[in-house]
């Protein structure tokens, strides 16, 4: 009964406090969450484009890594946080289809979740071609809702 209400009251003092969420706090979370999702990112393609010889460990570390990172990133969107006094690189548009930048996302995470399991195959040919599909998934909402 305890943990019952213990975990009530942890829900009424948590659910006042996301609602209120500052923009720059959502700025500054979302922008490190993608620079750490970046930092492990990068030597995969770096690989994949044979400028850094392929590791077969390193490239599944760095996509498990990245699926961690990928279910995060949502929640760094939240309504009212699309302007704040930081620059960011997220257009409007995020809030305003918040259904396709949602299902754009959650395909990301879907293909990282896909990149991961061929990743632990061991296969090159197939983590590469996993890659290059992810990396469309990534930039189908690049496209649509970043600013370059």
């Amino acid at each position: 009964m305890r943990t019952l209400a213990a975990a009530l009251l942890f829900a009424a003092i948590a659910l006042p406090a996301q609602a209120q969420v500052k923009p720059d706090d959502a700025i500054r979370y979302r922008q490190s969450a993608f620079q750490v999702l970046v930092w492990n990112w990068a030597p995969m393609g770096a690989m994949v484009r044979g400028r850094v010889p392929f590791d077969a460990k390193a490239f599944t570390q760095g996509a498990t890594r990245v699926q961690q990172i990928s279910a995060m990133l949502l929640e760094g969107f939240p309504a009212g946080t699309e302007k704040g006094s930081l620059q960011t690189a997220a257009k409007p548009e995020i809030w305003r289809n918040q259904a396709d930048f949602q299902k754009k996302m959650k395909d990301f995470e879907a293909a990282v979740g896909q990149l991961v399991t061929v990743a632990r195959s061991g296969d090159e040919a197939a983590m590469k071609a996993q890659f290059a599909k992810t990396s469309e998934s990534c930039k189908a909402c690049h496209d649509r809702y970043k600013a370059d």
